[in-house]
């Protein structure tokens, strides 16, 4: 059997392909001095698709497209105009 050193393990983020180092990373390098590593990922990435924009998101695109169509343009007093949206309402 080898002789297998324990290898020391420091937390850091990767990002791109860049490390940056979290917490007490006792690990002093100059810049021109390359080490190896092992790197465990331990969150699966996930790439943003449309369906996981946030609700607040598309509330938000979906409020500055009616800006933009000035559709609330003739609605002079707001206040009134939500008061009477939320009159009770006779069931048919």
């Amino acid at each position: 059997m080898e002789n297998q050193a324990v290898l020391t393990t420091y937390k850091a983020i990767l990002r791109g392909n860049h490390l940056e180092w979290r917490g007490d990373a006792h690990l002093t390098l100059p810049p021109d001095h390359a080490v190896a590593v092992h790197v465990t990922v331990l969150d699966e990435p996930t790439a943003p698709t449309a369906h996981s924009q946030s609700r607040g998101e598309r509330m938000a695109a979906a409020l500055a497209q009616l800006a933009q169509l000035h559709t609330c343009a003739d609605i002079t007093d707001p206040v009134a105009w939500e008061r009477e949206q939320r009159q009770e309402r006779p069931l048919r």
